[in-house]
């Protein structure tokens, strides 16, 4: 009895310590206290205080140089103030400091994975100290466009060809540099938008504000003097505090438009645990991160094209921070895949002789007789992985951005119309002739439900006997995994179309076309189109550049799309129209001082905001924005630091389906025009800066190990 009497005792005393140890770890907890914060021994983490208390929805960030490349990782901390940087890479030391609105940065400090710190925030003395953080549109928002709304309009389209290439209200952008020179800031500003690689296009571009480019000077003025953004942005809350960010160096400091492929977009699981592979334009490379082992290497590209000068992106106008010779290049590359062989496909100059004969005229094959093509800037090459040797393809059309069908038909934007490349043909063949094929776009305004020949011209009238050839843009193009149509949306800042063209059975006679445009109405007025993507379903998912939309159209809708007069009218009802307001408007006006770029698909669900959410790079915001399909709200993706992330490229990969979602992942990079505007670059002062490669995870908790 004795014995069992000291047993229960035993036993109730050891449930008291327990229940005691539980209610001191919940007292802890609520306190902040760093003991109730878990952590691996890969991890760092602890809880972030100010002298307001546990600071919540504020960045902790990890970045060390001990790695082959520069490394960081960031996480965001809970309500209360509690933080888990997960997966550090061992054998390495990291400075650790946090970022947060509302705060300055936090004194760094070392840590190494498997070590708890507990961070002190400062809080920010005034408000030009808090927004040095501020993403771009906060400042560039300061600007007061003109009132008229026409005014307001032009002014926003301007501004579009500033953000098509960089941030504009960065702090290498609201600043002027000493090197600057003009007797006062609008002489500054003449001959600052001159510099550079693309010198004589973007001072160009700047002229055509006229009188409107005092606001500028006057906004670089009233910086000068202190003033600063009135309106914080928001902290990251709800499923946005999950988010983890991993970013590595990668590639050159004149790095331009570095887009990147991590996977088969048709298969996630394609390239899993493989490189990253991306392309810079200002430098013939393939740019090459092994995520693994956190090694980034350059592969020159090879071609034979003559060295470009232009005046868009090969200018020999003189930089001041690099000269002129830094800005020679042949090759060009960009707009890059991974195909169901890891392969990896991008756009080349690669061309040293003429149009090939097939391209065009009597001696053309059947697509150059249908529709000729006198003229191509650019090839597709692929890079063999395993072989570690390069394929050239001589294509007769002009290529840009692509996207793989089922059947392995790589899709470019044409002038006017749509071109493809069989990569299985090429494969099989190595034939360029027998590897491509173009269609034009035509819309059957006869309505006979096909194309015939000797259709009218775009710069014609409809003639309701004949079809009607379209001219239209497409630097953006996606594939309806449902029905193989094509969907192309243009870049302009006037633009407003939606074009479809279905190749048929037996192209280019059986290619044919139809044009969208969306219902008036909005305030501001839908205009300046930009990236386009599809979900299973066929709902095609439009970004508008110029007035900040994101729409779906959903075809299956359309009373009709018999469009006789080829003016894209037919189906208003098609269209749902979104528009984020987190982002600031301009002080007296309707617009946002930033720029939707190109329209991703997150297929797999991998940031689990509900499969096949709708993502696009927002330029000006350092930011991905995500459309949930769970909740139907936009979800900000913020990259904090280093501050001026572009995006032009993304895509999901799966890893490894099995553990949850360390396995997979959203990705992305850095791909400005002008990668010495980053933080700590050039135009700061620094010494360079290179472009990111940057992967999202979400967990399930901002917590999660």
């Amino acid at each position: 009895m004795k014995a069992r009497t000291h047993v229960r005792i035993a036993a109730v005393a050891a449930a008291l310590v327990a229940s005691m140890a539980a209610w001191v770890s919940v007292g802890a907890q609520q306190r902040g206290g760093a003991a109730t914060v878990a952590i691996d021994a890969d991890d760092i983490g602890g809880v972030v205080t100010s002298s307001k208390g546990p600071e919540a929805g504020v960045w902790v960030i990890a970045e060390t140089t001990d790695l082959p490349t520069k490394f960081a990782k960031i996480a965001v901390t809970d309500d209360q103030g509690r933080y888990v940087v997960p997966d550090l890479p061992g054998n390495a030391s990291y400075d650790v400091f946090v970022r947060g609105y509302g705060l300055v940065d936090s004194p760094r400090q070392k840590a190494k994975p498997g070590q708890r710190l507990n961070i002190t925030a400062p809080i920010a003395p005034d408000a030009k100290s808090a927004a040095q953080i501020y993403p771009a549109a906060w400042w560039l928002a300061m600007i007061t466009p003109p009132a008229a709304p026409d005014q307001q309009r032009a002014f926003q389209r301007n501004l579009k060809e500033c953000l098509d290439c960089h941030q504009l209200g960065s702090k290498a952008t609201r600043e002027l540099q000493p090197y600057v020179s003009g007797a006062n800031t609008l002489e500054k500003w003449d001959t600052r938008t001159k510099y550079g690689p693309s010198g004589p296009s973007m001072g160009n571009f700047f002229q055509n504000w006229g009188e409107n480019r005092k606001l500028f000077a006057d906004w670089t003025d009233r910086i000068a003097r202190g003033e600063a953004p009135k309106v914080a942005p928001p902290r990251p809350s709800g499923v946005e505090r999950n988010l983890v960010l991993t970013l590595w160096d990668w590639g050159t400091q004149i790095d331009g438009r570095a887009d990147n492929a991590a996977s088969d977009a048709r298969n996630p699981r394609i390239n899993a645990n493989g490189p990253i592979y991306g392309v810079s334009q200002m430098n013939d490379a393939l740019n090459v991160l092994n995520p693994l082992e956190n090694t980034a290497t350059i592969i020159k590209t090879p071609t034979n094209a003559p060295a470009m000068q232009s005046g868009f992106n090969a200018s020999p106008t003189p930089s001041p921070n690099f000269g002129t010779d830094m800005w020679k290049r042949s090759g060009d590359p960009r707009s890059v895949a991974i195909d169901e062989n890891g392969d990896v496909w991008f756009t080349l100059r690669t061309r040293t002789g003429q149009q090939p004969g097939f391209c065009t005229g009597a001696n053309g094959n059947k697509f150059g007789q249908w529709s000729p093509l006198n003229n191509a800037g650019k090839g597709v090459s692929v890079y063999r992985v395993k072989t570690k040797t390069f394929e050239n393809v001589d294509t007769c059309f002009t290529v840009d951005h692509n996207q793989l069908d089922k059947q392995g038909r790589m899709f470019f934007g044409a002038a006017g119309g749509v071109g493809w490349v069989d990569t299985a043909a090429w494969n099989r063949t190595h034939d360029s002739e027998q590897s491509q094929g173009w269609c034009p776009a035509v819309v059957d305004t006869n309505g006979d439900g096909k194309i015939s020949a000797g259709w009218t011209q775009p710069n014609q009238p409809v003639d309701p006997t004949k079809d009607h050839r379209i001219q239209f843009g497409c630097y953006s193009l996606a594939v309806n995994p449902k029905d193989g149509s094509l969907w192309c949306s243009g870049i302009g800042s006037g633009d407003t179309s939606l074009v479809r063209i279905e190749t048929g059975t037996n192209p280019p006679e059986t290619c044919r076309a139809e044009i969208y445009r969306p219902p008036t109405g909005q305030n501001p007025e839908l205009i300046g189109t930009g990236g386009v993507e599809i979900d299973t379903n066929g709902v095609v998912w439009q970004g508008w550049r110029v007035s900040g939309h994101m729409t779906a159209f959903d075809r299956s809708k359309c009373k009709t799309t018999k469009d006789p007069t080829a003016e894209g009218k037919s189906c208003p009802e098609g269209y749902a129209i979104y528009r984020n307001n987190n982002i600031p408007t301009f002080t007296n006006g309707i617009y946002q001082p930033a720029e939707h770029y190109l329209m991703h698909m997150d297929g797999p669900g991998v940031l689990d905001l509900g499969p096949e959410s709708p993502v696009y790079g927002s330029i000006n915001t350092d930011s991905l924005e995500a459309f949930s399909t769970k909740t139907k709200q936009f979800v900000t993706l913020r990259v904090p630091y280093a501050m001026g992330f572009f995006n032009r490229s993304g895509t999901s990969r799966i890893d490894n389906p099995n553990t949850g979602w360390k396995g997979k992942a959203f990705w992305s990079s850095y791909a400005t025009y002008a990668s010495w505007h980053l933080e700590g670059g050039k135009a700061e002062g620094g010494k360079g800066t290179l472009p990111k490669a940057v992967k999202f995870q979400m967990r399930p908790n901002p917590l999660a190990k």
